[in-house]
């Protein structure tokens, strides 16, 4: 497969201004279609992006732009309500989003408070307790994918937060030799401990997801390193997912397909696409690019960085992934203020012209 040419895509973007620009016929003009393919949606991947549904400024832009899909998030409401309101609540997050228009194609991180667990501390069977009527909410609003994540006491982490990027947007990168000294509050957690965590989380909670027809797709430690502050990261490789595979078996313990993490990991994208894809234990695909090593990188936009996206998305596609897919990390552009690093509205707007653009020009199908 041939790497997406940039002069080819901007004919096309131009032909299509060059349309829009030609005058007006006096015919009634349809709505336009949502996708770039007329068949089902389960052939397709399923473009999302993740903002709330009681945003309606992200809302309506996520319409106009033609994104109908969304990942949402649980943890927050469900940490307030009893157990036996579970179904209820998260019915009631699902029927928010339908309401605005869009569909939820999956939950991103936990569906419930889940650092005991991680960390394998006191009260972690109480949060897995939780964590099982998550799931089983989850699966009987049909509600098909969990992304979750094992990095213990420290989430995806950044040494630099506002690194100036392409024509001065910011930018988010990591330098292992700016990570503070010394420990966290939690002190020193072996690889060997954390193994024994993600175990029993696996034991407990894959036997019932599968039950209840969600599907489990782990994220890996961002970034991919050895250990942050004493604390092991473990899914830093792909050999780290065959084991997190092995360990409790099951069609619904996969992966998310974190393009640029696997990159930092020195994978082969593209074989590691197949043979994930092959088992079908693909679930969930996050896209951004980045320059560097998994010691010292910067996220960048995804025509910026060091990943060929047409043919990881190939890769994808043929492996047989019909999935969800976003951009993930996006620099902030000029103007907006006040919003979350990697988070702000025009990257996103600009990542989703980007993925539809590549699978375009490969004719892959989404919607």
């Amino acid at each position: 497969m041939r790497k997406l040419n940039r002069r080819e895509y901007m004919r096309g973007v131009l032909a299509t201004i060059a349309g829009a620009a030609a005058p007006p016929v006096a015919r009634a003009i349809p709505t336009p279609p949502q996708s770039n393919d007329p068949g089902g949606d389960g052939e397709k991947f399923k473009i999302c992006l993740i903002w709330g549904a009681d945003d309606p400024h992200r809302v309506k832009l996520s319409r106009q732009i033609g994104v109908t899909h969304a990942i949402a998030g649980t943890a927050s409401a469900l940490s307030r309500v009893p157990r036996a309101r579970y179904a209820e609540t998260v019915a009631k997050i699902k029927a928010d989003y339908e309401a605005a228009g869009l569909t939820i194609a999956g939950i991103e991180s936990h569906p419930v408070p889940a650092e005991k667990i991680k960390l394998g501390l006191p009260g972690r069977d109480e949060e897995i307790e939780n964590y099982i009527a998550a799931i089983r909410a989850i699966g009987q609003a049909g509600i098909p994918v969990v992304c979750y994540d094992f990095m213990a006491g420290i989430d995806w982490y950044r040494t630099n937060m506002h690194f100036p990027g392409r024509g001065g947007c910011s930018s988010l990168s990591f330098n292992v030799r700016d990570v503070p000294e010394g420990h966290t509050q939690w002190g020193r957690i072996s690889e060997e401990k954390m193994w024994d965590n993600i175990t029993y989380f696996l034991k407990a909670v894959i036997p019932e997801a599968e039950k209840a027809n969600v599907k489990m797709a782990l994220h890996p430690d961002d970034p991919p390193v050895p250990e942050l502050r004493g604390i092991a990261r473990i899914i830093i490789s792909p050999e780290a997912y065959r084991r997190v595979m092995n360990i409790v078996p099951s069609p619904v313990n996969g992966v998310t397909f974190e393009i640029a993490v696997y990159y930092l990991m020195g994978a082969d994208l593209e074989a590691l696409a197949r043979e994930f894809g092959s088992k079908k234990k693909i679930f969930y695909i996050h896209a951004r690019n980045l320059r560097g090593t998994r010691d010292n990188f910067v996220e960048t936009f995804q025509d910026d960085g060091a990943i060929d996206f047409g043919k990881v998305f190939q890769a994808l596609y043929d492996s047989g992934a019909r999935v969800p897919l976003r951009p993930d990390h996006d620099p902030i552009l000029d103007g907006e203020t006040g919003v979350h690093p990697g988070y702000g509205v025009l990257g996103k707007i600009f990542g989703v012209g980007f993925i539809k653009g590549t699978l375009a020009a490969r004719n892959i199908p989404y919607v």
